[in-house]
């Protein structure tokens, strides 16, 4: 693997580890050129995932788009980047579990609001917002009563 310093191909693995997520590999490694360590991850490849949006099109899977949803969502709530990453990384593992080759965009969006909805309700009544493209304020309120419901049960 080419150094990221210098620039030259003669590295080594000195550790290797689970990463905190246990789906992908952490290694240390050297470069024999200049000494410098640095950290690479390893992940198992993944089938090419298409998502097939509202109006039938279709583009390839973008976690980023995930990640931006969430992190709109979660401004100035008491959530840390970790949370939100850990949350990113479900969501994926559940797509990806589905074993599919297209996912449909509404399933994508259902499986963030779930996991947002355990995390904190004022992030999932944001996106669910956005994503459920709330029309006026009582399908708004109907929402928040489902949260309060659920909430004294």
């Amino acid at each position: 693997m080419k150094c990221p310093f210098c620039g030259k191909e003669n590295t080594r693995v000195i550790d290797s580890r689970p990463a905190d997520d246990c789906s992908s590999i952490r290694r240390r490694r050297q470069c024999d050129e200049c000494s410098k360590r640095f950290t690479t991850y390893e992940k198992v490849e993944t089938i090419p995932l298409v998502v097939i949006k509202k109006d039938n099109n279709r583009e390839p899977y973008d976690r980023s788009k995930i990640e931006a949803g969430v992190f709109r969502s979660c401004h100035k709530r008491p959530i840390s980047v970790d949370q939100i990453n850990a949350l990113v990384d479900e969501v994926e593992n559940t797509i990806f579990n589905l074993e599919e080759k297209e996912v449909p965009s509404n399933k994508i969006g259902e499986i963030v609001m779930d996991k947002l909805k355990s995390l904190d309700a004022v992030a999932y009544v944001r996106f669910a917002s956005v994503y459920r493209e709330f029309k006026d304020v009582n399908t708004f309120m109907n929402e928040l009563k489902k949260i309060l419901d659920h909430e004294h049960v």
